[in-house]
């Protein structure tokens, strides 16, 4: 049986692990993937002039939101329990909504150069803060 924190769990589980996969597509895609998803023109000339470092810094991202999605699982108990658990599952959703607001005092400092990935990338991350924070409301009691 789905419960309704296993539902919010399993979804923010999904979004870390499509960003997850996303970067890594974007490894693969090179150097207009790294311009098209808004990583800079130095990454995407770094990646195609054949340096490592653009892949590295992905592939640690990507990393990162695999073991994301896989303590929302582990708080849904679809796998077996992930230390520090409650820790990691507040920080988690505390990184995302700290990501996705960040934005707010650029916007209120009038800083005229946002661009559209920052925009788009403070929406998406402010998404799944509360996706993740809906999640470990719910599951709180239990962990």
């Amino acid at each position: 049986m789905i419960t309704d924190a296993n539902f919010w769990l399993v979804f923010a589980a999904i979004l870390s692990a499509v960003a997850g996969l996303l970067h890594g597509a974007i490894i693969i895609g090179g150097p207009n993937w790294y311009r098209f998803f808004g990583a800079g023109e130095k990454m995407a000339r770094a990646a195609e002039a054949g340096r490592f470092f653009p892949a590295l810094i992905t592939l640690a991202i990507m990393a990162v939101l695999l073991v994301w999605s896989a303590y929302a699982l582990s708080a849904a108990r679809l796998i077996p329990e992930l230390p520090f658990l409650s820790f990691a599952l507040s920080a988690i959703t505390a990184i995302y909504l700290v990501r996705g607001l960040a934005l707010i005092p650029l916007w209120l400092s009038k800083r005229a150069a946002t661009t559209q990935f920052e925009i788009w990338s403070s929406v998406i991350c402010l998404s799944y803060g509360v996706v993740h924070a809906i999640a470990l409301i719910k599951v709180w009691p239990t962990l």
